[in-house]
Parts: structure tokens; sequence; C-alpha cells
């Protein structure tokens, strides 16, 4: 009887710190994407860069095998990066700087092409309250202010966060090169580092899977989206577009953000295409084409390249979307799929936790035996 009622007495102190334990994990959980947001100046570059040494490492590889030294390939790797991202940039910045610079002067433009719609909606003032009335019987020529306030305000907080974002840049940058450089060396400590030969497989299929799925999600949507910013760049020059290049880097570069980053696109091309055109219909066919392109490269396109390994379920998408989009903005949308790459792929390996299993086994879940009539056949067996 007292070495049941000790083991009695160890089995609920373990449920004990088995439950407090998971109450901390629980707290931890919560209190991590706050901490992530306040924090984004240290754990947003972070994150940047490791997702871009994560896909490079293929890249990093193929050098070393051709006998290049780590730090050497590291530094290859980091500059064919600076080097197409500063062209993207360059490609996509200055000439929309430039274009939406005369937002301004075309408010008048926009409107007219929108009158139409205007004096439509005035023939339902009837019908609205009077807070809609009062708006739609504003005059159709007024140039709000508003409008001229985005671009200054854009340059002037990148004037003013200059030195922080110049700070991070170099951060993520030493993060990437040491990274990459001693990634070999860390790879096989992490392998050799295990106690059984399981552990160092189990830890060796995890390393690779997580390197094979996040640069081939990269580098396939990445190859994608330069093929279906070209077409958009060309069907927008033979429609009259100015800055064909331009539209086609930034559908490019929101189409990394699945769902919401086509739709931001077609919203910008409408404001340019109002911009350019007189005609409200040809204003809209801008729009009309890339989002048609879109649909075909959602839709046949990408599901035929990319295959069923790196499909994710759209509601896991979605929240990972809406979760690192509030956590840090837009760098965080488009962090949101390799991230979720990278978690379903450790998931995926280490198994799900049987959280119940772990809080209540033993038996712990199973009423007590007290006052409970066994069947006949038990009661003989034990006279037996």
């Amino acid at each position: 009887m007292a070495a049941e009622e000790a083991t009695r007495i160890a089995m609920r102190r373990d449920r004990l710190l088995a439950a407090l334990t998971l109450t901390a994990a629980i707290g931890l959980l919560l209190a991590t994407p706050f901490a992530l947001k306040s924090g984004a100046e240290f754990f947003l570059p972070l994150t940047i860069a490791l997702v871009i040494s994560v896909a490079m490492v293929p890249i990093l590889e193929w050098l070393e095998r051709r006998h290049v030294p780590s730090p050497l390939a590291a530094i290859f790797c980091i500059l064919a990066f600076l080097i197409v991202a500063n062209i993207a940039i360059a490609a996509i910045l200055v000439p929309a700087t430039e274009f939406f610079r005369l937002l301004p002067n075309r408010i008048g433009q926009i409107q007219d092409n929108l009158k139409p719609l205007l004096d439509l909606y005035s023939h339902l003032e009837k019908y609205l309250n009077r807070a809609i009335r009062t708006v739609a019987s504003a005059p159709i020529r007024s140039s709000p202010t508003a409008a001229v306030a985005p671009p200054s305000s854009i340059l002037e907080l990148a004037a003013t966060s200059a030195p922080t974002v110049i700070v991070q840049f170099v951060f993520g940058v030493l993060i990437v090169f040491f990274f990459l450089s001693g990634w070999t060396r860390m790879r096989r400590r992490t392998i050799t580092g295990r106690t059984s030969f399981d552990g160092a497989m189990a830890t060796a299929r995890v390393i690779q899977d997580i390197v094979d799925d996040v640069s081939a999600y990269l580098g396939t949507i990445t190859l994608i989206n330069i093929i279906l910013g070209c077409i958009t760049g060309i069907a927008l020059y033979w429609v009259g577009m100015p800055y064909p290049a331009m539209w086609g880097g930034i559908v490019a570069l929101l189409n990394y953000v699945p769902y919401f980053g086509p739709i931001v696109g077609a919203f910008l091309l409408a404001v340019g295409g109002l911009m350019t055109f007189d005609d409200i219909w040809l204003a809209l066919l801008p729009p009309a084409i890339m989002y048609g392109l879109h649909l075909v490269e959602a839709n046949a396109i990408t599901p035929f390249v990319v295959g069923h390994r790196l499909t994710i379920s759209p509601l896991l998408i979605l929240i990972s979307l809406s979760f690192w989009g509030w956590v840090w903005g837009t760098a965080g949308a488009l962090l949101a799929v390799p991230l979720l790459i990278i978690v379903q792929t450790v998931l995926q390996a280490a198994g799900k936790p049987d959280i119940a299993g772990f809080l209540f086994e033993h038996g712990t879940l199973v009423q007590p035996s007290r006052g409970r009539r066994r069947p006949r056949g038990e009661e003989d067996e034990t006279r037996g």
C-alpha cells in the first residue's frame, strides 16, 4: 500500500509539473507575437536574413562542391543577391517615384474618367442618408490635399529612418555571411552532436527538408514571378501604358504575397490607368490584363510547376498572412509563406504533440474503480 501511495503521489506531482509547464508554454506563446512586434527592429532583419540564407544554401553547396572556400562562396552569394536586388529596386523604385509624383496633377483627369460613375452615384442620392448626400454633392473637381501627402510622407519617412535602415541592412548582411560561411560546419556539428544514429539521421533529414522546401519554393516562385512580370510588362507596353518595366516589376514583387498582392497590384494599375488614359474602359484595361494573367498563373502554371510537395492549405496561408502581416506589416506578408513552410516542415518531422496524452496518461481520465460493479466473470476468476 505504501508503494502504491508513493506511486500515486509521484504521478500527481508529474501531472502538476506538466500542467505548469503547459501553462507557461501557453503564456510564452501568447506573448511571443507582441515581443516580435515591439522588437521588429531586431527580429525583422534577423528573420529576413535567415530566410534568404536558407534559400541560398543550395548555391553555397554547389560552390563548395567545386572547392570554393566557404567564406568566399558566402561572399559570392551575398554579392549576387545584392546585385539582383539593386537592379530590381532601380527598375521599380526610381520610375515609380517619378510616375506617382504626378498624382496630384492628375487628380482632375482621374475625376473626369470617374465622372460617369460619380454621376450615377449622385442620381441615387435620394436613397441615401444625409451624410452620404453631403459627400456625393461635393464638387467633382475638388482636389483633396490628402492625395499630395502620401508621396511626401513616404520620402520624409525614408529620410528620417535612413540611419536605422542602414544599421539593419549591415546587420542582415553580416547575419547572411556568417550563416553561410559556417553552414557546413554548423550542420555537421548539429548532426554529429546527437547521441544516437537515428537521432542524427532525423536531424539531418529535417535540416535537408527545410533547405530543399524553402529554396525550391522561393526559387520556383521567383522564376514564375519574373516571367509573369515580363509578360505583364510586354502586354502593358502594347496597350500604351508608360513605364511597362516598372509595372512588370511591381506585379512580380506583389505576386510574392498570395491573394492580397495581386489585388493591390490591380488597384495600383487601375490608378495608373486612370492617370494615363482619358477613357475609363481603356484605363481599366491594364488591371484587367494583369489580373487575367495572374489567374492563369495561379490556377494553371504554379500548381503544375510547384507540384504536390509544396502544397499548403489556403487556410494556413491566410492565417500566416494575417499573423505576420499584423506583426511586421508588408515585410511580414512577404515572409509569411516561407516561414509557414519552415514551421510545417519541422512539425512534420517532429510529429504532432499529444498534449492530452502528456497531461492525462496512466489512466488519469478513467474514473476510479471504487464503487463500480465488476462483471461476474471477473468475480469468479478472483474467487478462484
